[in-house]
Protein backbone atom coordinates (compact mmCIF):
# COMPACT_ATOMS: atom_id res chain seq x y z
CA UNK A 1 0.00 0.00 0.00
CA UNK A 2 1.58 3.36 -0.93
CA UNK A 3 1.29 6.02 1.66
CA UNK A 4 0.87 9.38 0.39
CA UNK A 5 1.97 11.97 2.19
CA UNK A 6 0.63 15.77 1.49
CA UNK A 7 1.77 19.23 3.12
CA UNK A 8 0.80 23.04 2.13
CA UNK A 9 -2.17 24.44 1.95
CA UNK A 10 -4.00 27.29 4.05
CA UNK A 11 -5.46 30.52 3.66
CA UNK A 12 -4.96 32.56 1.12
CA UNK A 13 -6.59 35.94 -0.60
CA UNK A 14 -8.23 35.61 -3.95
CA UNK A 15 -5.10 36.21 -6.57
CA UNK A 16 -2.90 34.47 -4.12
CA UNK A 17 -0.24 31.26 -4.62
CA UNK A 18 -0.11 28.47 -2.64
CA UNK A 19 1.87 25.14 -3.08
CA UNK A 20 0.95 21.83 -2.32
CA UNK A 21 3.66 18.74 -1.66
CA UNK A 22 2.68 15.02 -1.53
CA UNK A 23 5.64 12.73 -0.53
CA UNK A 24 5.61 8.52 -0.07
CA UNK A 25 7.67 7.97 3.05
CA UNK A 26 8.45 4.29 1.53
CA UNK A 27 7.69 4.55 -2.28
CA UNK A 28 9.40 6.10 -5.12
CA UNK A 29 6.78 8.67 -6.60
CA UNK A 30 8.71 8.86 -9.81
CA UNK A 31 7.44 5.07 -10.76
CA UNK A 32 4.18 6.37 -10.14
CA UNK A 33 1.47 8.80 -11.67
CA UNK A 34 0.44 11.19 -9.36
CA UNK A 35 -3.04 13.00 -9.15
CA UNK A 36 -4.38 16.08 -7.46
CA UNK A 37 -8.05 16.32 -6.59
CA UNK A 38 -10.47 18.76 -4.51
CA UNK A 39 -14.06 18.90 -2.90
CA UNK A 40 -15.25 21.63 -1.79
CA UNK A 41 -18.19 21.45 0.96
CA UNK A 42 -21.26 20.24 -0.85
CA UNK A 43 -19.72 19.01 -3.71
CA UNK A 44 -18.21 15.74 -5.44
CA UNK A 45 -14.63 15.39 -5.73
CA UNK A 46 -13.27 16.32 -8.37
CA UNK A 47 -10.07 15.83 -10.80
CA UNK A 48 -7.94 18.88 -10.33
CA UNK A 49 -4.31 17.75 -12.32
CA UNK A 50 -2.67 14.69 -12.74
CA UNK A 51 0.51 13.51 -14.39
CA UNK A 52 0.86 10.03 -16.18
CA UNK A 53 4.53 8.72 -15.21
CA UNK A 54 4.50 5.84 -18.81
CA UNK A 55 3.83 8.75 -20.98
CA UNK A 56 4.30 12.29 -19.65
CA UNK A 57 0.37 12.73 -20.45
CA UNK A 58 -0.84 15.37 -18.27
CA UNK A 59 -4.51 16.33 -17.14
CA UNK A 60 -5.41 19.59 -15.89
CA UNK A 61 -9.18 20.46 -14.93
CA UNK A 62 -10.74 23.08 -17.25
CA UNK A 63 -11.28 25.22 -14.05
CA UNK A 64 -7.69 25.40 -13.50
CA UNK A 65 -6.03 25.76 -16.78
CA UNK A 66 -3.26 28.31 -16.89
CA UNK A 67 -3.33 28.89 -13.22
CA UNK A 68 -2.07 25.28 -11.75
CA UNK A 69 0.68 23.37 -12.70
CA UNK A 70 1.59 20.24 -11.44
CA UNK A 71 5.33 18.88 -11.64
CA UNK A 72 7.74 16.71 -9.98
CA UNK A 73 10.84 17.16 -8.13
CA UNK A 74 12.58 13.68 -8.20
CA UNK A 75 15.45 14.23 -6.13
CA UNK A 76 12.75 15.37 -3.63
CA UNK A 77 10.58 12.44 -3.93
CA UNK A 78 7.75 14.93 -4.44
CA UNK A 79 5.41 15.89 -6.80
CA UNK A 80 4.08 19.55 -6.10
CA UNK A 81 0.42 21.51 -7.16
CA UNK A 82 1.46 25.02 -7.76
CA UNK A 83 -1.76 27.10 -7.54
CA UNK A 84 -1.78 30.52 -8.75
CA UNK A 85 -4.32 33.29 -9.32
CA UNK A 86 -5.83 31.37 -6.57
CA UNK A 87 -9.67 31.95 -6.82
CA UNK A 88 -13.07 31.09 -4.06
CA UNK A 89 -13.96 28.95 -6.04
CA UNK A 90 -10.69 27.04 -5.71
CA UNK A 91 -11.41 26.25 -1.64
CA UNK A 92 -11.56 22.64 -0.50
CA UNK A 93 -9.84 19.94 0.75
CA UNK A 94 -7.28 19.19 -1.49
CA UNK A 95 -5.57 15.17 -2.07
CA UNK A 96 -3.07 13.38 -3.81
CA UNK A 97 -3.76 10.30 -5.26
CA UNK A 98 -2.01 7.58 -7.25
CA UNK A 99 -4.51 7.16 -10.16
CA UNK A 100 -5.55 4.01 -11.84
CA UNK A 101 -5.89 6.14 -15.24
CA UNK A 102 -4.91 9.13 -16.19
CA UNK A 103 -4.59 10.75 -20.43
CA UNK A 104 -4.71 14.90 -21.23
CA UNK A 105 -8.37 14.29 -20.68
CA UNK A 106 -9.45 12.44 -17.99
CA UNK A 107 -7.97 11.47 -14.41
CA UNK A 108 -9.39 8.43 -12.86
CA UNK A 109 -8.63 8.17 -9.23
CA UNK A 110 -7.20 5.29 -6.88
CA UNK A 111 -7.25 3.78 -3.88
CA UNK A 112 -4.48 5.42 -1.81
CA UNK A 113 -4.73 9.13 -0.47
CA UNK A 114 -3.06 11.41 1.13
CA UNK A 115 -4.33 12.86 4.45
CA UNK A 116 -5.99 16.27 2.69
CA UNK A 117 -5.13 19.65 3.19
CA UNK A 118 -7.58 22.11 3.51
CA UNK A 119 -7.22 25.53 1.24
CA UNK A 120 -9.11 28.79 1.57
CA UNK A 121 -9.36 31.41 -0.31
CA UNK A 122 -11.09 34.14 0.81
CA UNK A 123 -10.67 38.05 1.23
Amino acid sequence: QVQLVESGGGWVQPGGSLRLACTAPTYTLDYYSIGWFRQAPGKEREGVSCNNRADGSTYVANAVKGRFTIFRDVAKNTVYLEMNDLKPEDSGVYTCTVPFYVTSATCTPGEHWSQGAQVTVSS
